[in-house]
């Protein structure tokens, strides 16, 4: 018969007990890269479900928008949803339009140059398209900098580690296992750790950073088309 199997001791060791077998850096260095970690995973969740409510909520008015049949004379409601980025870059196109006709006015020009009006409408939509881009790109740097530093933490932990087992050797002059385990310990850990916090992190980031750059490439085409359409009603 065969012999009955029983799990070897090394698999079942706990993590925790490795864990409390560290030097005192490198728990600092597991705990730290635990801490990054979920704030890794709370920004790539945060900023998925931001930018796709912010899809929704562009492609929602831009339908809208749409069924108006001026764009220059729309209701105000239009231009108080600042929260929405089509809605930012129409409500300072047209706001922009009408303050260079009623500067213009001012000064006492009975003709105003349509041209003039549009260029003001233009410079509007470029500057809001570069504050929305900021705000799209919002806590990648961050998130980069996690995918780009944990490993680096990791290795740090792991040269540590090391180097608390040499010390042990080197103190007590001897190699045993008793002295080797709790550097070689927290060597293997913090590789592990930094691994464990970059890996989804890449990902994750990867993924956040290509929905970004599509939805500044609508945004782009949205600005476009608003400013095609403000011409052909000012000519």
């Amino acid at each position: 018969m065969l012999a009955p199997f029983h799990a070897s001791p090394v698999l079942a060791t706990n993590i925790i007990e490795i864990f409390e077998r560290c030097g005192t850096i490198d728990k600092v260095i597991v705990l730290g890269l635990g801490a990054f970690s979920l704030v890794a995973w709370t920004v790539m969740f945060g900023k998925h479900f931001e930018l796709k409510r912010l899809r929704v909520l562009n492609h929602a008015f831009e339908m809208a928008l749409r069924d108006q049949r001026t764009l220059l004379d729309s209701p105000e409601s239009f231009r108080n949803k600042r929260h929405i980025p089509y809605a930012d870059l129409f409500a300072d196109a047209v706001e922009s339009y009408w303050r260079a006709a009623t500067i213009s006015q001012e000064r006492g020009k009975a003709a105003v140059n349509p041209r003039a009006r549009l260029e003001h409408a233009e410079n509007a939509i470029q500057r809001a398209i570069a504050r929305q881009t900021l705000r799209y790109e919002s806590n990648m740097i961050f998130l980069a900098s996690i995918v780009s530093g944990a490993p680096f933490i990791g290795l740090l932990g792991t040269v540590w580690g090391v180097m608390e087992a040499f010390s042990s050797i080197a103190t007590q002059q001897t190699a045993g296992i008793q002295q080797l385990a709790p550097g070689v310990s927290g060597a293997m850990l913090a590789t592990i750790a930094g691994l464990i916090v970059a890996i989804p992190s890449v990902f994750g980031y990867n993924l956040l950073l290509g929905n970004t750059r599509t939805m500044i490439t609508e945004l782009e085409n949205y600005a476009s088309s608003l400013a095609d359409r403000i011409e052909l009603e000012s000519d």
